[in-house]
């Protein structure tokens, strides 16, 4: 998951990702719920559509939520009617890409298109993609945080970054991931917890 937005510290409210289960970006009025409570009923065997469908319906600021979500063989996205415009979101086979309070809803299609298009490890692809919604004109109010977040088996020091604030978030963003990609092929494949531990330390030497 990628995003980056208007205000303050994204990555603590808008991406929960789980390895093995999906992923699921809750955003324009935010109810961190749809996340939490996502991926545990999809972790009990709920598509990533009937866990965040039962939710909502549940939900009486469904219509002010925007929530997008994966799992291993679906995808699913919902835009409130009360959301600001611009709003949009897309779904392909593999990928879900939402947005509100755009420049346009063509900010959204730049997105899709980029990730369809990349190739290459997914954190780089995801990176990408929002790069490429930021040339469209992103976040009609600008853009203050950035987040990355990758669940994986085999966890990178470039599978969860996050930039708070900053005046160019994406870039930021961006530069530390090629920085922690250096840092992996330096001190090797992180292949077990206490060996990323060990790289951990001697990086901040």
């Amino acid at each position: 998951m990628a995003a980056a937005t208007a205000v303050p510290c994204v990555g603590a409210l808008l991406p929960f990702a789980e390895e093995g289960v999906g992923a699921i970006a809750t955003q324009a009025w935010v109810n961190v719920n749809l996340g939490y409570q996502g991926l545990e009923l999809m972790k009990h065997g709920l598509s990533v559509r009937a866990a965040i469908e039962s939710l909502l319906s549940e939900d009486d600021g469904r219509d002010k939520r925007q929530v997008i979500g994966v799992d291993s063989k679906t995808t699913y996205g919902y835009t409130g009617d009360e959301c600001d415009d611009s709003k949009k979101h897309i779904l392909g086979t593999d990928f879900a890409v939402a947005g509100n309070m755009l420049v346009s809803t063509g900010v959204v299609e730049s997105i899709a298109d980029s990730f369809r298009r990349s190739k290459g490890e997914l954190p780089s692809r995801l990176i990408s993609a929002i790069e490429a919604g930021q040339v469209a004109g992103g976040d009609s109010r600008g853009k203050v945080s950035a987040a990355l977040l990758v669940a994986s088996a085999k966890p990178k020091l470039y599978h969860n970054i996050r930039v708070d604030h900053s005046a160019d978030p994406i870039r930021e963003l961006r530069r530390i991931h090629d920085k922690c990609v250096e840092l992996e092929e330096e001190f090797g494949d992180g292949s077990d917890e206490n060996d990323l531990r060990r790289r951990v330390v001697r990086a901040q030497k």
